[in-house]
C-alpha cells in the first residue's frame, strides 16, 4: 500500500511538474540610444506548424528601472528566413525606451506565452548609450 502512494504521489508530481519543463529561460543583450525606442521582442500568432494561432501574451515579469516598456499589436509579414517564410501574421511586440539623458545598464525581464503555449522567460539587459545629436532615427520608432 505505501509503494502504491509513493508511485501515485510521483506520477502526480510528474504530472505536475510538466508544464513547468516547457518554460525556457533564455538571457540576452541589447543596446539603446538615450531616450530612443528599441524593440526587444516581436511574437507572431503562427504554431510551429504555421497555421494561425491564438494571440501571442508578453508579461512583463521585471520592468526597466530607467525607462518604460511599450506593448504594440500589429500585423507583418514573417522574414525570409523565418520558420514559415512570407505569412501574414498578427504580431505582439515590446519596446524598450530609457528615461532622456540616462546612459548605463538596464535590464528587463518578460515572459514570452506563444501561439502553441510554451513559455519563454527573456531576460534582456540592455546597454543604453548617449544619443547621438543628429540622429536620423524615425521619430516614432515603436514601428513594428
Amino acid at each position: 500500500m505505501l509503494l502504491a502512494r509513493s508511485f501515485t504521489f510521483l506520477a502526480v508530481s510528474v504530472v505536475l511538474a510538466g508544464p513547468a519543463l516547457a518554460q525556457t529561460t533564455v538571457t540576452r543583450s541589447e543596446t539603446a540610444a538615450s531616450g530612443k525606442s528599441v524593440r526587444l521582442a516581436i511574437v507572431p500568432n503562427l504554431k510551429k506548424d504555421c497555421s494561425t494561432g491564438p494571440m501571442p501574451e508578453i508579461r512583463v515579469s521585471g520592468a526597466p528601472k530607467n525607462g518604460s516598456l511599450i506593448t504594440k499589436v500589429g500585423k507583418l509579414k514573417t522574414p525570409a528566413k523565418y520558420r514559415c517564410p512570407g505569412k501574414e501574421a498578427a504580431v505582439q511586440a515590446v519596446f524598450y525606451q530609457s528615461k532622456d539623458g540616462f546612459t548605463g545598464a538596464d535590464e528587463v525581464t518578460v515572459d514570452v506565452k506563444d501561439s502553441d503555449g510554451n513559455v519563454q522567460t527573456q531576460n534582456i539587459k540592455i546597454t543604453v548609450g548617449a544619443a547621438k545629436p543628429d540622429s536620423t532615427a524615425k521619430k516614432d520608432a515603436t514601428d513594428l
